[in-house]
């Protein structure tokens, strides 16, 4: 169903899928999910709107497919076969923050094909788009399966070196209440990334062993107490898809998320705000590299090349306890 048109005169597409008890909604803007709705509970699991003007502006990462690079580069540059690139400074006009006003969450992905259980979309950026080289091509299946499992297949490919760092960023308020609190939360995380004051990585790489920031056993976390804008460091190089984490709400809805990635990234939605909502309202769960890897030896590359295509798989599984 037509969604609305967007400001560059783009006719956006609304796509909704299903299996067994889940259904989910996904945008043909920023190849967004829109909604995910279990059998038997009476909101959205996610943070949405109904409005595409609402994406194009102050809910332009929620739901959204981030890239070519999520997250932030601190320097705002980065160097591929010692050629430095300059990338468009949006943060406090200093770091590079979710790929600029160029990036996949800010343009039309083209319907390539869709089921009554799966949809796949299509964009494209040419050499210099957001700053980095090379023609590159991306494309994500979103494909719900019974019981209540979101996969979300992404593939992207370039003619020459580049860097690719994609996340869905989507929140999420397992409870439908006006903020997360009294949500608990398990990351199978030994480490994380301390960020600093532009929340971006300082470098050190923090055993979460006696911190507040080890989540290793499932705890309930409050937005008073548990501050987060932070990669948990899951691996040091993608691996096969595997359980990496568990949010559950005080109803009993749980999400358990699996990826191939090496890293999440959680956010406390401080400074993201639905109209006519609070802040706080939601979890970003990012599935990801770690982010600022450029600057930082020891941080899994985030560099490809034509031979290496990029490829992550990520999975939400929900169920109600």
């Amino acid at each position: 169903m037509q969604f609305g048109t967007s400001k560059t005169g783009d006719v956006v597409e609304k796509l909704t899928i299903g299996a067994g008890d889940l259904t989910v909604s996904v945008l043909t803007w920023g190849a967004i999910v829109q909604d995910v709705r279990l059998r038997g509970v009476p909101y959205s699991l996610t943070l949405g709107s109904d409005t595409l003007a609402d994406y194009e502006d102050a809910m332009m990462h929620h739901g959204s497919l981030i890239g070519p690079i999520a997250n932030r580069i601190s320097n705002a540059r980065i160097k591929i076969d010692g050629m430095m690139y300059e990338l468009e400074r949006n943060q406090d006009d200093r770091l590079h923050l979710h790929s600029g006003k160029e990036a996949t969450h800010r343009r039309q992905w083209a319907l390539v094909d869709q089921s009554d259980t799966h949809v796949t979309l299509n964009c494209t950026l040419g050499d210099g788009a957001c700053g980095l080289p090379g023609n590159r091509s991306f494309t994500v299946t979103y494909r719900v399966e019974a019981p209540a499992n979101l996969t979300m297949e992404l593939h992207g490919t370039t003619d020459t070196k580049t860097a690719m760092n994609f996340a869905n960023h989507s929140y999420w308020n397992l409870d439908g209440t006006e903020t997360w609190a009294g949500h608990a939360l398990q990351i199978a995380a030994k480490s994380y990334l301390p960020s600093n004051e532009d929340n971006a990585p300082t470098g050190e790489i923090v055993p979460v062993a006696g911190t507040q920031m080890d989540f290793r056993q499932l705890r309930e976390v409050t937005p008073d107490t548990h501050p987060f804008d932070n990669n948990f460091c899951l691996a040091t190089h993608r691996l096969p898809q595997r359980d990496v984490l568990i949010l559950r709400g005080a109803s009993g809805v749980q999400m358990t998320l699996a990826t191939t990635e090496p890293g999440v990234q959680v956010y406390d939605g401080r400074a993201a705000e639905r109209p006519g909502r609070n802040t706080y309202e939601g979890l970003a769960i990012e599935a990801q590299c770690w982010p600022d890897a450029p600057n930082h030896v020891g941080f899994p590359s985030i560099l490809m090349g034509p031979d290496e295509p990029y490829a992550q798989t990520t999975t939400w599984r929900f169920e109600k306890t």
